[in-house]
């Protein structure tokens, strides 16, 4: 907005920003996000912090929260960034949106997983007495910059973490998101979603991949922020795998475990007649090509069940249970019954 630009440039007193970064990124990038902020002359306070599943807790958010006391932010005109992966994007957006009652802040995703879910939308939160997300609100970030080159210096199952929820949208709503993933699944993974000329046969896969996902993933997050509605496509994989991923922690990731969820989810549509044996495995085929876990021990039959549950209490007293009816093309089911999913268990387990 040219007006805003002119009354920033236009103003006498110093730009400030208080950047908390996760503490691996500012090892990797701290360097020129200092440079950065040093070169526009601009005053800055950069919290690096330990941001993982086992540290996503209100103690996080309140030393946050100190330090932009300690910092005297002036929450209409210096809005908190934050960058890093999607825990670091959470905890940021929750303690913003607690300080002084709202504070704009902006999201800067580090990792695969976080650039195409955790940077869309309005949910931030932490985990509380060993739930995940238990604690949370609803407050979208006033932008979301995206920059894929970070993602370059992730390890390799990082990026087969984040492709398991890009493989998520792909499931529930675009067949040719699909087919990207299913064709160019090694070449994303090998060359870690930079984009690179003189790739003909792949095209730019990394850019229609993230473009694709990010889109589907607005058209059903935009009409609906604030979850009135709770039949949600995006809760594809995320039934069962709360539960899962708590209990294990750290062997799986958020992505890995959401991915082991979808694989179960799979064959409970395979059960229900919804997919054919065909497509069953052109998924299950996907995923590992994609190098994800279609299996966990963690999730046992009674995990399962408890998820469930869980899933009946918080959604109204229906499982509203998303599941494939084709390659990308998917529903909402309330009627699974526990005889179908035990058979389903039982087959996933043998195979």
């Amino acid at each position: 907005d040219p007006q805003q630009i002119e009354l920033a440039t236009a103003s006498k007193r110093k730009l400030r920003r208080f950047i908390v970064i996760d503490e691996v990124v500012d090892e990797l990038y701290g360097s020129k996000v200092r440079e950065y902020f040093e070169e526009n002359n601009v005053q800055h306070k950069i919290l690096a912090l330990p941001t993982t599943e086992e540290t996503k807790s209100m103690d996080l958010v309140l030393n946050i929260l100190h330090e932009v006391q300690n910092f005297s932010l002036d929450r209409r005109t210096e809005p908190i960034i934050a960058i890093g992966g999607g825990v670091c994007l959470d905890i940021v957006g929750l303690a913003a949106s607690l300080y002084r009652r709202r504070t704009p802040y902006i999201r800067v995703p580090t990792t695969l997983l976080s650039y195409v879910d955790a940077s869309v939308g309005a949910k931030n939160g932490v985990n509380f007495l060993q739930c995940k997300n238990k604690l949370g609100g609803y407050t979208p970030p006033v932008a979301s910059f995206l920059d894929r080159s970070f993602i370059q210096s992730i390890p390799r199952r990082h990026i087969s973490n984040g492709l398991g929820e890009i493989l998520k949208m792909a499931l529930m709503k675009h067949k040719g998101l699909f087919d990207l993933l299913k064709n160019h699944g090694k070449y994303l993974l090998d060359t870690k979603f930079q984009s690179y000329n003189g790739f003909a046969d792949h095209g730019d896969a990394a850019l229609q991949t993230t473009r694709i996902a990010i889109e589907t993933m607005l058209e059903e997050l935009a009409p609906n922020l604030w979850e009135d509605d709770l039949d949600r496509l995006v809760d594809f994989g995320h039934l069962i795998s709360p539960e899962l991923e708590m209990r294990v922690l750290p062997s799986l990731m958020h992505g890995e475990a959401v991915n082991v969820d979808m694989a179960f989810m799979t064959y409970v549509a395979h059960a229900r007649g919804l997919l054919d044996a065909e497509e069953k495995e052109q998924i299950l085929q996907c995923m590992r090509g994609l190098e994800l876990p279609v299996w966990h021990s963690g999730c046992s039959w009674a995990l399962i069940q408890r998820a469930l549950r869980e899933r009946l209490k918080h959604s109204g007293g229906q499982t509203r249970m998303p599941l494939p009816t084709g390659l990308g093309v998917a529903d909402i089911f309330n009627d699974t019954s526990e005889e179908t999913l035990e058979r389903a268990y039982e087959l996933w387990v043998k195979d």
